[in-house]
């Protein structure tokens, strides 16, 4: 019996999903149990996909912790006691704290394949897998237009012959500029004297602006609609856990490892409340009152 457990708080695309299946289904065989565990909002998001490809939904509790993780490691243990015992059990994240659930799957004698996002699977937790599936596009394999359109340039400039060169310009006789220069000096000595007229100094150039350090590698504008794109439970003004909202925030890259979600939502003190003040552990949104 094969298994395919779904975390889909990190395997969150239906792209991703059906990609995961269809390589599993054409290199491992078919896969009986096909669970997905995550929050109310991720399930819902992947609902067609998981409809589609008929895989059992388990929603989280609703606590200040997110318990996606958990839940899915109980139910691999509970499915690997089980007699006959599971052949092979995927498990479909590339977060690292799974590491100590593999190791003890496969000292049961059970496969473990590992499905994951290229983006997100981590490092520590290579070797642990039997095996590891990356899905997903692949970055940074194709140039871009302008390289690419560079590089012809370059090879053309390379590749035509020399450019011959321009034959110098017919020298005037000695006679006609010795003539010239008179004619101009006699003019000069001509013309009455006249006091200099002062010239302005130019203006100073102003100094061209520098690009900030790190602008090429900024993050994305942050504002109020992206938050609230990225965590759509907040939209109905009830309290939500903030550890389900920091994920989320996380996975949507509107902040990095080294920033807190309550440091960036505290931006924002009038659209969002933090309890308690002092640790909070919920977040709820406070909607703009509208113009009367």
């Amino acid at each position: 019996m094969n298994v395919f457990l779904i975390d889909a708080d990190n395997l969150n695309s239906g792209a991703w999903v059906d990609e995961a299946f269809r390589v599993l289904q054409e290199t491992e065989g078919p896969l009986p149990v096909r669970r997905a565990y995550g929050s109310a909002e991720n399930l819902k998001s992947l609902a067609d996909t998981l409809c589609a490809w008929a895989v059992r939904p388990f929603v989280n509790l609703a606590l200040t912790k997110n318990t996606t993780d958990m839940a899915l490691a109980v139910d691999a243990m509970e499915l690997a006691c089980q007699s006959p015992t599971p052949g092979l059990i995927v498990i479909g994240s590339g977060d690292a704290d799974f590491t100590p659930l593999v190791v003890r799957l496969r000292e049961r004698g059970i496969r473990v394949v590992c499905v994951s996002e290229r983006s997100k699977m981590g490092r520590e937790a290579l070797p642990a897998y039997d095996r590891v599936i990356l899905v997903g596009p692949e970055q940074g394999t194709a140039p871009s237009a302008p390289a690419r359109k560079t590089a012809r340039k370059t090879a053309a400039k390379t590749s035509s012959p020399a450019a011959s060169p321009k034959p110098a310009a017919a020298k005037t006789p000695a006679k006609k500029v010795a003539a010239k220069t008179s004619t101009r000096t006699k003019a000069q000595q001509e013309q009455p004297a006249t006091s200099p007229v002062p010239v302005p100094p130019p203006a100073p150039e102003k100094p061209a602006p520098q690009p900030a350090e790190g602008a090429a590698h900024a993050m994305p504008l942050l504002d109020l609609a992206a938050i609230l794109a990225a965590v759509p439970a907040l939209q109905t003004g009830q309290a939500q856990p903030l550890a389900a909202v920091a994920k989320a925030l996380l996975d949507a890259r509107l902040r990095g490892k080294n920033m807190t979600a309550t440091k960036l939502l505290k931006k924002f003190p009038q659209q969002f409340v933090l309890a308690p003040p002092e640790k909070p552990r919920t977040v709820q949104y406070i909607p703009a009152p509208s113009a009367a």
